[in-house]
């Protein structure tokens, strides 16, 4: 008998994401067994136990997801996961907390498209403000960013807490290779003046940015808001703004809403859970993987 796809879905939550469920299903595994309240330290147990239940032949059709809500919890559970394979009883693991690497990745990737065709330049040394970017989305987004060669600041109100976020973020996810800086909310209007990108990231239904402070930011090319949910994160910038301009910027600044950026995550998770099902080879998928795909994905539907 013909085997099924199985994807094991680990959550440290009380709750697995049905959004995360039902893309899993969707790109073709035909089961998905959630996992909840599971502890770091219960990840070995979980993988073993599904790596040696099946022959090598049928691991081909089993994964493991990794949910949850926080990145270097979801990091530290993959790296688990790697480690506890047992050559040749291996499967593929794939890392999306709270959508937060798909979710990063579809952002800096439409910021880099529209930098790349509205303004003949890229992400390298461009000064970039993540906006609440203290959580999951905002984290991830600056160190995707910073790896590509911007000057990224994470601003959040409390600058201690932002402090740490950016420590964080440079030493966990970037190896050390990056250099993060941080920045409290009370004094944006002085970091506005150079900025190149604005992300925001933080909560839904808080403004971040306001007209005034959209006005007279004298560089501003591109400013990315992942919330959809009225009021907007960034003043002039809607759900559906793609590469629109933003009313109100004297810079000519071009506004990314978030039904763009949802679009290019939706396509990232459904490729990335599609090449966990097709891949010969165990991979270990987190959000470097997704800006990789998140990129080609616009590359591939931009007109020739």
């Amino acid at each position: 008998m013909e085997k099924p796809f199985i994807l094991h879905m680990l959550t440290t939550a009380k709750n697995l994401s049905p959004f995360d469920v039902n893309m899993a299903v969707d790109a073709g595994w035909v089961t998905a067994l959630p996992y909840i309240n599971v502890e770091p330290s219960e990840v070995q147990g979980l993988v073993q136990d599904a790596i040696f239940s099946r022959s090598t032949k049928n691991l081909k059709k089993t994964g493991i997801f990794i949910g949850g809500r926080d990145t270097k919890q979801a990091m530290d559970m993959l790296k688990t996961a790697k480690r506890s394979m047992v050559p040749p009883f291996e499967v593929s693991v794939f890392a999306d907390p709270s959508g937060a690497f798909t979710t990063a990745a579809g952002m800096v990737a439409a910021v880099e498209h529209e930098l790349i065709t509205k303004f003949n330049t890229t992400l390298e040394g461009k000064n970039i403000l993540a906006l609440g970017g203290t959580g999951p989305v905002g984290q991830v987004a600056a160190v995707i960013a910073a790896q590509a060669g911007a000057k990224v600041r994470i601003i959040g109100r409390q600058l201690d807490k932002a402090q740490n976020v950016a420590d964080l973020c440079n030493n966990e996810f970037g190896d050390g290779k990056i250099a993060i800086t941080a920045g409290a909310d009370a004094d944006k209007a002085e970091y506005i003046k150079t900025a190149d990108v604005v992300f925001a990231t933080g909560a839904a239904g808080i403004e971040l940015l306001s007209a005034e402070l959209v006005a007279v930011a004298p560089q501003l090319k591109v400013a990315a808001d992942v919330n959809a949910v009225p009021p907007a994160g960034i003043a002039g910038v809607d759900a559906f703004h793609n590469g629109t301009p933003i009313e109100g910027s004297n810079s000519g600044a071009l506004g990314i809403g978030a039904l763009a950026i949802g679009n290019i995550k939706y396509q990232t998770q459904n490729i990335l859970l599609k090449n966990m099902l097709n891949s010969e080879k165990p991979i270990f998928l987190h959000f470097e993987h997704a800006f990789s795909v998140a990129r080609d994905y616009i590359k591939s539907k931009i007109p020739a």
